[in-house]
Order: C-alpha cells, then sequence, then structure tokens
C-alpha cells in the first residue's frame, strides 16, 4: 500500500483508567478522562506504550468490567429513512450508494463526548452516505476501535448505520502476523473467541458492525482458512443482532494479501460471507464490470462493492474515473467507497480554520461546484456525491424539531442567548440538518445560505440567508413524510438581521413534479422582525402529509438582505419531559468531576447539564445523549464553598424537564 493511504494515529494523553465505585458509594476513584475503546486482539507489543496509551487485549473485555461504557455507549436507535424526489436528474436512487471511511481523531486520546474546541470534522452530509467506518488504528496503540458515542449518535439519527474498525496493518506500519493468528484462534469447540467478542463490544456499545481490514503479509492458506472461517462465524453471530460486517479486499483465500482491485475467485469466498466488500484502489473500469457481473451471478447486487476513491490527500482536486463508477449516461456499475473525506477539514490552515470555513469546504464535496444540488455545474471536474446520489431524509413523525444544530460552536446559545462563551464539539447533540444543501428556487440571484457561527437560537450554528433579493427565494428546507391533522402546527424561529423581507412559511403535500423543481408549496405569512421569534402556523387546509417544509423570501424594497432562522418545529401538543433522577459524582479530582443519573422515563433527546453560579446565572457545561458526563477543570468562584449542577432532559421538541440538583464540595 502506498504511505499516503494509511496514516500512523499515535497523538494523545490518556491516564490509566480506574472503574468508578457503586452508585451508593463516596467518590473515591480519580476522575479521568474517558476515551473512545481501542483493542489488540489478545497478545500486546512488546515493551511498554507511549504517552497517553492504554494497551487493552479484546480477549480479556467484558462489558461488566469496561469503566467507560455508560461514557462510550450510544443511545440513539438508526433511524428508517426515505427517499424523497432527486434533487436534480442525475441523481438516482437504488443504484450506486456511498460508504464513507473517516478518522474524527487518533486512535488513544479521542475523548468519548467531545472536547472544548469547534475545531472538529462535524460531518453533516449524512443524507448521501449508506455506511461509515470509524477508521484508525495503528500497531503502537491498538488495532480495533469502538466508535465514540456521539458519532453513532449523530449518524443513527440520520439513519446510517456505523461500523467499528478491524485494523491489521501491513508489516511497513508494525503489523505483525501474531495478531491476525489472535483474532481468527479457535477454542477447544472449534469457536472463534473474538468472533463473539466482537459482536458483543457491538451490542454493548449500540454501533452496527464491523469493517475487517487485513492487511498483514506473510500468511499461508491454513491462516487464510481460518480467516474465512472467523468472517463466517462472525458475519452469522452478527447477523443474528442486527450488525453487519464488511470486508477489504485485502487479504485472500490463500492468506497472503494481494490487493486485487476486483471481485474475482482471490476473495469472492471472504465477499460471500460479508454483507458487502471494499473494493481496493487499485480497480479499472473493466474490473468493475466484471466485478458487478461477479456479484450479481452469485445472485447479489453490484452496488455492495465499494469501489474505493482516495481523497485523504487532494479532496476534490483528486483524478478519478467517476464514468467508471457512476456514469452519468447508463446504469452505475458500482457503489463508492471514500477513503478519507476528513480532507474538507484537514487541507485548511490550522491555525485559525473556523466552523464556517469547515462547513463551506465539506459543502463544496458533497454538493459541487454549485453549492446547490438542484443545479449541479457540468463543468465541475470532482462528481460530487449529490450529482449521483439521491439524498435521504428521517423526517417522518410528530413531533419534529430542529434548532439547525451541527455539533459545534464558537459558543453555547439557550433562546437566543449565550450560557457558554466556551467553543465544543459534541456530534451526539446535532440536529436532524437539511439533506439538500442548499436548493433555492428563484428567478434572480440566488443569496448565499450557509450555516453561520456568529449568533444562534439553540446550540451553536443557525442558517443564514445573506445576499441582494431582487425576485422572491424559496429556501428548501426538510424533506418530509409528516403526517398532517386538524391540530398540526408549525413553529419557525427567525430572525431578520438586515434589510426589509417579507417571510413565508412553504409546505408541500406532494412531491415535485420533476427532479430539481420546487415542491407545490403552499405559503403561510409569518411576522418577521429584527429581533429573534418564534411564529407559530397553523396548517389551516393542508391534510394528508407533508412533503417538504421550506421558506419564501420576498424583498421589499429591494437591497441586501440578512435573514435567519434558528429553529422549525412541528407538533400537535407540547409536553415537558419527565426529569432525570439520582444524579452524583461517581469520581471526583479535583475539579474534574464524573457525573452519572439515572435516564429519565420516556422519550430523551439528551440531557443538558449547567452549573447554577452564586450570581444565580446558568452556565451550560455540556450535553450529551448518555446517561454519564465527564467535566473538566471546573474552578471555585469568589466566595463559593461547593459547585451546584442543574442536570435537565430535553425533548425532541427543546422542552425542558425539571431540574434534578448536585452540590458538590470543593
Amino acid at each position: 500500500m502506498k504511505p499516503t493511504r494509511r496514516t500512523v494515529l499515535l497523538a494523545g494523553a490518556a491516564a490509566a483508567l480506574v472503574p468508578s465505585p457503586p452508585a451508593t458509594a463516596a467518590p473515591r476513584a480519580a476522575a479521568t478522562q474517558p476515551y473512545a475503546s481501542y483493542w489488540y486482539p489478545d497478545s500486546l507489543p512488546s515493551g511498554t506504550p507511549g504517552p497517553g496509551i492504554t494497551w487493552r487485549s479484546l480477549k480479556s473485555w467484558r462489558a461488566a468490567d469496561d469503566p467507560d461504557l455508560a461514557f462510550n455507549a450510544a443511545s440513539v436507535p438508526l433511524a428508517p429513512r426515505f427517499t424523497p424526489a432527486p434533487a436534480n436528474p442525475t441523481a438516482r436512487a437504488g443504484q450506486a450508494r456511498i460508504q464513507s471511511l473517516v478518522s474524527f481523531g487518533p486512535t488513544s486520546g479521542n475523548p468519548s463526548q467531545g472536547s472544548a474546541t469547534a475545531d472538529y470534522y462535524a460531518l453533516t452530509h449524512w443524507a448521501y452516505i449508506d455506511e461509515l467506518v470509524f477508521w484508525g488504528g495503528s500497531s503502537g496503540e491498538g488495532l480495533i476501535l469502538a466508535p465514540n458515542a456521539p458519532i453513532v449518535d449523530a449518524a443513527h439519527r440520520h439513519g446510517v448505520p456505523v461500523l467499528g474498525n478491524v485494523f491489521l496493518p501491513p508489516a511497513a506500519y508494525g503489523g505483525q502476523l501474531r495478531w491476525t493468528r489472535d483474532l481468527v484462534r479457535k477454542d477447544a469447540a472449534g469457536r472463534h473467541p473474538l468472533a463473539a467478542r466482537l459482536v458483543a463490544v457491538a451490542e454493548a456499545y449500540g454501533f452496527d458492525g464491523w469493517f475487517v481490514n487485513a492487511e498483514t503479509g506473510g500468511g499461508d492458506a491454513t491462516l487464510g482458512a481460518d480467516m474465512l472461517s472467523f468472517v463466517r462465524e462472525l458475519k452469522s453471530l452478527a447477523a443474528a443482532k442486527g450488525q453487519r460486517v464488511t470486508w477489504y479486499d485485502a487479504m485472500t483465500v490463500n492468506g497472503t494479501v494481494s490487493w486485487q482491485g476486483a471481485l474475482n475467485g482471490q476473495n469472492e469466498p471472504f465477499f460471500r460471507t460479508s454483507d458487502d466488500m471494499f473494493v481496493d484502489f487499485r480497480w479499472s473500469a473493466n474490473s468493475l464490470v466484471t466485478s458487478g457481473s461477479r456479484a450479481e451471478q452469485l445472485g447479489r447486487s453490484r452496488y455492495e462493492l465499494w469501489a474505493g476513491v482516495d481523497v485523504e490527500a487532494n479532496g476534490w482536486n483528486s483524478s478519478v474515473r467517476w464514468d467508471a463508477i457512476v456514469p452519468k449516461d447508463k446504469p452505475h456499475i458500482a457503489s463508492v467507497g471514500l477513503y478519507r473525506p476528513e480532507w474538507t477539514r484537514n487541507h485548511l490552515p490550522a491555525n485559525g480554520r473556523t466552523p464556517g470555513d469547515f462547513h463551506a469546504a465539506d459543502d463544496r464535496f458533497w454538493t459541487g461546484r454549485s453549492l446547490d444540488p438542484s443545479r449541479p455545474d457540468g463543468t465541475d471536474s470532482w462528481r460530487a456525491p449529490a450529482v449521483s446520489v439521491a439524498d435521504r431524509s428521517t423526517v417522518t413523525s410528530v413531533p419534529f424539531a430542529s434548532v439547525f444544530n451541527t455539533g459545534h460552536g464558537l459558543r453555547w446559545y439557550e433562546d437566543g442567548e449565550v450560557t457558554s462563551d466556551a467553543p465544543w464539539n459534541h456530534l451526539g447533540l446535532q440536529d436532524r440538518l437539511p439533506s439538500r444543501r442548499w436548493v433555492v428556487h428563484t428567478d434572480g440571484q440566488p443569496p448565499a445560505v450557509n450555516f453561520d457561527f456568529e449568533d444562534a437560537w439553540r446550540g451553536g450554528s443557525s442558517v443564514l440567508v445573506d445576499g441582494e433579493l431582487s425576485r422572491p427565494a424559496v429556501l428548501d428546507l426538510y424533506a418530509t413524510r409528516l403526517p398532517l391533522t386538524a391540530g398540526t402546527v408549525v413553529e419557525l424561529t427567525h430572525r431578520t438581521d438586515t434589510g426589509s423581507v417579507k417571510v413565508e412559511l412553504a409546505v408541500a403535500t406532494a412531491e415535485a413534479g420533476t427532479p430539481g423543481a420546487a415542491p407545490p408549496y403552499t405559503y403561510f405569512p409569518v411576522e418577521s422582525s429584527g429581533t429573534w421569534q418564534t411564529s407559530t402556523v397553523r396548517l389551516s387546509g393542508l391534510t394528508g402529509t407533508a412533503h417538504a417544509i421550506g421558506v419564501r423570501l420576498t424583498p421589499v424594497g429591494g437591497g441586501q438582505v440578512r435573514w435567519r432562522t434558528g429553529g422549525l418545529a412541528v407538533r400537535t401538543v407540547s409536553r415537558a419531559p419527565a426529569a432525570p433522577s439520582g444524579l452524583r459524582v461517581s469520581a471526583a479530582s479535583g475539579g474534574d468531576l464524573r457525573l452519572v443519573w439515572n435516564r429519565a422515563p420516556g422519550a430523551v433527546r439528551h440531557y443538558a447539564l449547567h452549573r447554577l453560579l452564586p450570581d444565580g446565572t446558568r452556565r451550560f457545561l455540556g450535553g450529551t445523549c448518555q446517561r454519564a458526563f465527564f467535566v473538566a477543570g471546573l474552578k471555585p468562584e469568589q466566595g463559593e464553598r461547593a459547585a451546584r449542577f442543574e442536570l435537565r432532559a430535553v425533548g425532541e421538541l427543546y422542552t425542558s424537564s425539571a431540574p434534578v440538583t448536585l452540590t458538590h464540595p470543593w
């Protein structure tokens, strides 16, 4: 393999993890930062681990003994999704799919629940992705990675399954064949214990299966047979738990590593025992055609083959033979496996890159140079996913709400006010976001539309429409399948910063007539002013199902307009969730605390933790979908003898429960 395709991830700083005491005991353990989990199959490297690295054996893992499980276990179930009418004539449903292999952070030292920086790969274009692989692993840290909970929760909210990674690296990257043998070893009964252990990890952590990448050379036919037996057992056990297995085109049936760039007799048995296969970058136009035909002869779909596209180094400047994978004038040949699309963040200068810079680059990558999936730029050499693949949505039930929170920000806002001025990231707090960014229907010059991080209603971001409006402009926000009743109302939270504009809520009860056209909207006027306001609209006269929701902005007098929306909700009634209980400190080290609690009964979107300051104000400390949270670096305020905390459950409509409180003496 070329060195540019593998990164040895040696970074971070983690202390040894100490089990928390029972909930009824006084906190005695040190409050260490929880991190995403990683393991070797069994035997550990010789010597001692580097700074911040903890060597662990998967064979020794048990859920009951995992001190960080409450921090790492995802809680959002995988949402069903649907495919609306395509955004443009070349975007297709039911053909090529997108797999994304992403390294969100280092193998070691990757915080379980976000961190205090906005500089993060906050993936938002889930609508085009069918499978996310939590990429990583290194010979010096660990080879088996479980994705951290925020990523799984965000992906599941958008209907995307997430796979952990089993990476047996090439010898050039420190790979040792003994680790491959450890993984596939059988017990006295002829079973593979680590196959069962992998399935147990995925079940306990709440993710969807495993990506198996065996690239350590030097094996023989016996090892190849053992690996095939292992994958077969892994697939059987995984399927029983609703999990998936993806095979990487590297090891062949004779136990050697020889990347085929195709589905052929050397790797077909592994494909037959997996859900799908990542075809190595060595593919050719002809090999993809023959691979697709071979898959169909096996009774499988050709779109269960991911043709690897390496974008780690050059992103949208990568040279890709797109017509060999997703031709415009005939059926797609295979699916697309995007290797390391986090280039959209990593290629930006590390000194000073902002969330806005990242999302501008990410929109360019996923949508294309036009930045409007309904109007692709035919001269763009980068064939963005939106050009070929139809977007999907999970907005299918009421209540539904979004505050357009991308999962990171420069500050934290509540009701338009800053309640924390610290930057942050936590993908588990990300909303279900608009799938078509950004489609604007207008006869005039379309304004710019972006996520904006300089102001928000809740969370860290809002949607900003900015530009000269000479004609009415309709912004598509959500493709939906929401049932409408006599009591259905829509709440739009918005503000006009510059200019004068007439604002209307747009709701369609049918699909667009042709790809790329505006849905047949009905418009409802809402008041607009220079301050945040929430307009409540009753959908009088509409029945059936809402297929799309947007806004129409009509200029009043022309000129520059800056208008933003900070929230959208569709509901019949609004109820506050029940409160959690049992908030307690399970471990403490000065100003570092591990907090745990009992889940609130009923539906909860996430939990929000605040600190109540001596002057009566509340400071946001963080939010999570889990029932545990780590806070670091707290200090006493002037004259404060104890820290006071409030924990609330937050519902789908962003209504909050009554607080459960905790006082912790300094």
